[in-house]
């Protein structure tokens, strides 16, 4: 795949960690339900925009993930917000199945704390 850019003007608005990377959560878009973090560099955030599909960085693997691709559970993207302060990507999607590794709807659905 070709080197791709993110839009000058998104990029100079986000708020890295030294790693390069900004949290993005996911949540389903019409029923609020959130499920799932991970994180994404300028350039998984430039595929996610213009593929519509969301595609994330890997910390463990060091490389891109499309979500779906192996497991199915596609993640359609209706929309992407930045955060106030420029540090957090809201990605607004239609989750296919399953979001969490586990196999669960979401990640946050199981280990309640208190």
């Amino acid at each position: 795949m070709e080197h791709m850019s993110l839009d000058p003007e998104i990029a100079a608005r986000l708020k890295r960690n030294p790693e390069g990377l900004v949290p993005a959560i996911a949540q389903q878009y019409d029923t609020g339900e959130v499920l799932m973090l991970a994180w994404m560099n300028d350039e998984a955030l430039h595929r996610t925009l213009t593929t519509g599909r969301a595609t994330y960085w890997s910390r463990s693997r060091g490389q891109f993930w499309v979500k779906g691709d192996t497991s199915g559970h596609v993640q359609h993207v209706k929309s992407v917000a930045l955060d106030c302060d420029g540090d957090t990507l809201l990605v607004r999607v239609d989750q296919v199945g399953a979001a969490c590794h586990t196999g669960d709807r979401t990640c946050f659905d199981v280990d309640v704390l208190g």
